[in-house]
């Protein structure tokens, strides 16, 4: 099986140490790179062309919010998990609203934090809708007018993204609807494609930003 590569992005060389202890002990990962702020993480990816990479948010020269919008514009870009040291960080939603697969906290348990990395490379979101849901009702802030696509939704996938944008799981969707979670799991793909979302993460994203939570 090849490793799934790693990009680890800090500021602070022994957090990065520490990191690469942990990645390194692992057979299925391989870190193939560091950077110590922004404009480095973005030469050092083109470079090495990691699967992906945690970035530190706050460092100097370059924060991690410019460099993950500048990596997530390249052609076949890899994924990218957010590191910060509190649960509700602005910072962290602006990246999740910019294309980041989520967030970790930088005193995440080990375990937490290789899961993550796999979880991201299989293509899911770090952080659960739940969690997206909280992080985006604490900041607030104005809505954007509802684009025209959401028109296109029937009036039994509004009401599956109106509860999926809740945060509630396809399993609780299913028992509140009376529908089996295979159906559940359908109709959101088909919300998701509509919408042009990736994942259930940025539906919730698409719901606070419109004013539709």
């Amino acid at each position: 099986m090849t490793p799934i590569r790693v990009v680890l992005v800090d500021d602070q060389a022994l957090f990065r140490a520490g990191i690469r202890m942990v990645v390194a002990s692992q057979p299925d990962l391989e870190v193939v790179g560091e950077a110590s702020d922004g404009a480095q993480a973005i030469e050092v990816v083109r470079a090495t062309r990691p699967d992906v990479v945690m970035m530190d948010i706050r460092m100097p020269v370059m924060d991690g919010l410019a460099a993950t919008e500048a990596l997530l514009a390249d052609s076949d870009p890899p994924k990218v998990v957010m590191l910060t040291t509190f649960d509700l960080d602005e910072a962290a939603a602006r990246a999740i609203q910019r294309g980041a697969s989520g967030f970790l906290l930088k005193d995440a348990d080990p375990e937490f934090l290789l899961a993550a990395i796999r979880t991201v490379h299989a293509g899911s979101s770090v952080i659960a809708a739940a969690a997206t849901r909280d992080l985006f009702a604490s900041l607030g802030g104005p809505t954007r007018p509802v684009p025209p696509a959401f028109d296109a939704l029937t009036e039994r996938e509004r009401e599956i993204f109106g509860l999926a944008a809740r945060g509630l799981s396809n399993a609780e969707i299913a028992a509140r609807e009376f529908l089996s979670e295979a159906t559940v799991k359908t109709h959101v793909s088909r919300i998701l494609a509509k919408l042009s979302l990736r994942d259930r993460v940025q539906l919730v994203v698409f719901a606070f930003e419109h004013g539709l939570a």
